[in-house]
């Protein structure tokens, strides 16, 4: 059974989240709601060295730890089903990587409806190559949850077309891999997800989709190469809508002859390592005794 924070989070989501978008009047209203400001928190500047710069017209925070350069370097792209800015749930994951001795690159990029993936890549593009310059790829992670978390899969799997080499490895909590939504599971896991509704899910991936075919594997990376990816660590609860996919996922990557971990939680709901409760402490130790080892 999941812990009692779990349980009681789960049931604040399902009355707040949830239920406002599953009508697609309600998620179209809220795909339009004002987007809310993504800097840092004022707990986290004073903890932390932060840098901010536009890079193509969009912000990218570079966070340092307080004293020292850190040789080792994570890339964190936040989720927010590519409609909803960085949250505060992000910037304390983000402080725990900064505490393990690692410069954090942070990109703010662009939301739907008034931006696609089609600017994304771009971004995400030039903000790794200006982090490169800093860290070698061998000392380089590429992190991201949910949204983010396909966002980054998708990106490693376009490096070698940009000429650029893929990091060390990627660590994935509960990613949204495929927009289509099209798993046979998804109907059976929905009842028991008090976060995720696919009626949002599907308004937020046409947005971002931006009329292209949702199957795509810049939108839809499980449908792209996986036989050459660096190690995968995958986070995923099992009431998570994301969950068949993420299967789906390491299974396929095995079957691609790749490595990846799949970490799996009991009753846990979405991205359950950035959730104030034991199973999300016990995920993000094991997601920092991961990161030492790069």
């Amino acid at each position: 059974m999941s812990s009692l924070a779990m349980r009681l989070l789960a049931a604040g989501l399902r009355r707040t989240r949830k239920r406002p978008v599953e009508s697609v009047d309600g998620a179209r209203k809220r795909l339009h709601e004002p987007k809310d400001d993504p800097a840092p928190p004022l707990w986290f500047t004073r903890r932390h060295r932060v840098d901010r710069r536009s890079v193509g017209g969009f912000d990218s925070y570079t966070v340092l730890p307080a004293h020292g350069e850190p040789a080792r370097s994570v890339l964190y792209v936040h989720g927010g089903s590519y409609v909803s800015e960085i949250s505060p749930w992000h910037w304390v994951m983000v402080a725990h990587i900064v505490d393990e001795g690692f410069r954090v690159e942070v990109p703010i990029y662009g939301l739907a409806p008034e931006h696609t993936h089609r600017e994304a890549f771009g971004f995400l593009v030039a903000v790794y190559r200006e982090l490169l310059a800093y860290t070698s790829p061998e000392r380089t992670v590429f992190a991201g949850d949910s949204a983010g978390a396909g966002l980054v899969l998708a990106l490693t799997q376009d490096l070698p077309a940009q000429g650029l080499p893929r990091p060390a490895r990627l660590l994935l909590v509960s990613p949204w891999v495929d927009l289509t939504l099209s798993h046979p599971d998804i109907p059976l896991i929905e009842v028991r997800d008090p976060w995720l509704s696919p009626v949002w899910l599907r308004e937020a991936a046409r947005a971002w989709a931006g009329g292209d075919d949702l199957a795509l594997p810049s939108l839809s990376p499980v449908n792209g190469p996986l036989d050459d990816l660096p190690p995968v660590d995958l986070y995923i609860g099992t009431a998570d809508v994301f969950h068949p996919d993420t299967r789906r996922l390491n299974d396929l990557i095995a079957l691609a002859g790749g490595t990846s971990e799949l970490y799996e939680e009991e009753g846990a709901i979405h991205v359950f390592p950035l959730i104030p409760s034991p199973e999300g402490r016990r995920a993000r130790a094991r997601i920092l005794r991961t990161l030492r080892t790069v």
